[in-house]
């Protein structure tokens, strides 16, 4: 029998394709590098780094029994992650990311996650059976529908969960409107997804942050690359953690293992300054290339 988990992530589990050359890119540039073919997706990125801080975190995704969703799984268990929720009779085909990264950072990328948003609710099946009752922390991604993530605010099943919140990416920002609207979660944001939901530009993470909270979010998070990360709280002061200085290795996943690194820090009872420098010295890290198992 499977052990319940200690949380949920739900949203994209899938493969990620991440080429990265090792040199500053020019628009259609066609230049060596290095491409990795690795499990990703913001849900299962999270799940991974949980599992390493000796938690039993579980996946709500739609993946594929494809070869590619069967390796997937495989891997996934592999690494620590409970599978045995996931949707896996859809029909559909497992998702793929695909990105290209320089000595910069991100360049472009490309989520295919057709099938996750075709699944729509069939991914919340379990918490009517196995995961019934569920009042453990909760990591919803913004590879969701806007449906099913305003479906999610407002599910009864979820309402004394502790919902952490990521947008995946710029583009899928204004998709959080609706867990603002209804003051449920706590969000992490890099400064661009901040200044969108805030609907103006900000100086700084710190600003960026108040800005989100004064829009009603209880509770957000900003990370702003090398300057320095900031939390934000209704009825709190804000707080501040610049990062130490690491050389860029990679940047896919580096706000992944910052919501891992800071939700295991809060659920191990430290206090917000020290879950918020946990998280930004894991995000280093990741950037850095130093926790590649």
């Amino acid at each position: 029998m499977t052990a319940r988990p200690d949380i949920l992530c739900i949203g994209a589990m899938l493969w990620d394709v991440i080429g990265r050359a090792p040199h500053r890119m020019a628009p259609g540039a066609d230049v060596p590098g290095r491409i990795r073919h690795i499990p990703g997706g913001v849900a299962l990125n999270v799940a991974v780094a949980l599992a390493r801080r000796g938690l039993r975190p579980a996946v709500l995704s739609a993946v594929g029994r494809d070869p590619e969703g069967c390796a997937l799984v495989a891997e996934a268990e592999r690494l620590g992650v409970i599978t045995a929720h996931l949707a896996r009779d859809t029909g559909l085909p497992t998702d793929t990311y695909m990105g290209i990264e320089d000595s910069e950072g991100l360049i472009a990328a490309i989520a295919d996650v057709h099938s996750l948003e075709n699944a729509g609710t069939a991914i919340l099946t379990p918490l009517d059976a196995a995961l019934s009752g569920w009042t453990a922390p909760v990591v919803l991604d913004g590879n969701l529908t806007a449906d099913l993530l305003d479906a999610v605010a407002r599910d009864p099943r979820l309402a004394g969960a502790d919902l952490r919140v990521v947008p995946a990416s710029p583009g899928k920002a204004e998709r959080l409107e609706s867990l603002i609207a209804a003051r449920r979660g706590c969000f992490y944001l890099n400064r661009l997804e901040a200044e969108i939901l805030a609907g103006r530009a900000c100086s700084d993470a710190a600003t960026a942050a108040q800005a989100v909270v004064a829009r009603g979010a209880a509770r957000v998070l900003v990370t702003d690359g090398p300057r320095p990360a900031a939390e934000a709280m209704a009825g709190a002061p804000a707080l501040t953690c610049p990062p130490p200085p690491v050389a860029v290795a990679r940047v896919t996943g580096a706000g992944d293992c910052f919501l891992a690194a800071h939700l295991a820090a809060e659920l191990a009872g430290r206090p917000r300054d020290a879950a918020l420098r946990q998280a930004v010295e894991a995000a280093a890290a990741h950037v850095s290339g130093k926790d590649v198992p």
